[in-house]
């Protein structure tokens, strides 16, 4: 007789508290599924408005980031709120639990400071807009440079995908410098090395009816955000010497800018009749001539 008075209170206890666990816990799939959903439409939604664009908008690259976050955020809301009524079926004393949830939660935030500085650094990531889906960015880190353009970004790590198509997963809480190579305008630089035996005079004056003409162009005409500038002299070296142009571009189009502006300037040397150097010459083709590190703020 007692087993079946214990066996009728377990069977009473699945068909009341279990069953509400039971819904709880399905409940907590469903939605998480539907909040899912829900930010992957509205993701889409955005990629499908930017589609046709050569550069995304700041809000949207934002909204980007900001959507995947908080569906982040909301599905671990709703866990911690599903579990607290998960331990109230089972009859816990949740005020009972305070001193002892304290101690641990002091011993867990000890332990995992990193976790905690990653949560923090990605909330005042997206907060200041430092950064967003789309954008191309070197992050400085503890243990080296990441560099590539941010597909994803977590309150605890922002992920990159190289040029060489490679996925770098980056913790918030590592990164010391984050220079952003496409928010609101980039700048194109365009070394030119030339034969010191070269008109220098004959030279700047190509160059500047090539920052006149460049912003008329057909191809990067509409990327330039106004006429570029001829620097001048910009290194003396044994056998060359090296002149400088800016152009200020739309974010993110500095490369094909400055590409475009070398084949310029090849074309144009050829028929005005300005020799460069086959060193100098293979380097503007590969657009791989770069400032020194002591002449990069110039």
């Amino acid at each position: 007789m007692r087993l079946d008075t214990d066996f009728g209170g377990i069977l009473s206890w699945l068909s009341n508290q279990g069953l509400e666990i039971a819904l709880l816990v399905l409940g907590a799939a469903l939605l998480t599924r539907v909040i899912t959903k829900i930010a992957r439409m509205w993701t889409e939604r955005i990629d499908r408005q930017n589609s046709d664009k050569d550069m995304w908008s700041e809000d949207s690259k934002h909204l980007h980031s900001l959507v995947q976050v908080l569906s982040y955020v909301i599905v671990g809301v709703l866990y911690i709120i599903v579990a607290i009524q998960i331990l109230l079926r089972f009859g816990v004393n949740l005020v009972a639990l305070v001193a002892p949830a304290t101690v641990l939660g002091a011993a867990l935030g000890f332990g995992a400071q990193r976790i905690v500085q990653d949560f923090l650094a990605g909330f005042f990531a997206l907060a200041e807009r430092q950064y967003g889906y789309g954008d191309i960015v070197e992050l400085t880190t503890s243990t080296g440079v990441a560099a590539g353009t941010v597909e994803d970004v977590t309150l605890r790590v922002t992920r990159l995908r190289t040029l060489d198509g490679e996925a770098v997963i980056v913790p918030n809480g590592q990164i010391i410098t984050a220079i952003n190579q496409s928010q609101d305008w980039a700048r194109a630089v365009v070394d030119v090395p030339v034969p010191n035996s070269a008109d220098l005079d004959l030279v700047h004056d190509v160059l500047g009816e090539i920052c006149r003409d460049i912003v008329h162009d057909d191809y990067v005409g509409v990327y330039i955000l106004d006429e570029p500038s001829v620097m001048g002299v910009q290194a003396i070296r044994l056998e060359q010497t090296v002149l400088r142009l800016l152009a200020r571009t739309k974010p993110g189009m500095q490369w094909e800018v400055g590409r475009r502006m070398r084949a310029v300037i090849l074309r144009r040397f050829r028929q005005e009749g300005i020799v460069l150097e086959p060193e100098a010459l293979a380097a503007i083709r590969a657009g791989m001539v770069r400032p020194d590190d002591a002449e990069a703020g110039v």
